[in-house]
């Protein structure tokens, strides 16, 4: 596992604001590799990269945390790369799953 922080448009580490690559999440009993974004002490998103029998790339938001501040939304943005609007398109869609990531 490892774990980075945030980089800002001027190329300064952020602190509070990391990248953790080679987490884990157990959704339904399946372990799922892949990284997710942490700010603070909270899980904000997670993107899949091996599931079995599962396509990569899904995308989970914790249900509480996804849209907590602005600071969060800013860098949740940029980990996600788009707006909070197409955000919200996609999990109006179904295509962005809503989920406890922290717990």
């Amino acid at each position: 596992m490892k774990v980075s922080n945030m980089i800002s448009s001027k190329g300064h580490k952020i602190a509070n604001q990391f990248i953790v690559e080679g987490a884990t999440f157990q959704p339904d009993h399946r372990r799922i590799m892949g990284k997710m974004f942490q700010s603070f002490d909270s899980n904000i998103a997670f993107i899949s990269k091996h599931v079995h029998g599962l396509p990569c790339n899904i995308v989970w938001l914790d249900r509480f945390y996804w849209d907590y501040s602005v600071t969060t939304g800013k860098y949740r943005n940029q980990f996600l790369n788009e707006t909070k609007k197409e955000t919200q398109a996609k999990i109006a869609s179904g295509e962005y799953i809503l989920t406890g990531l922290n717990g």
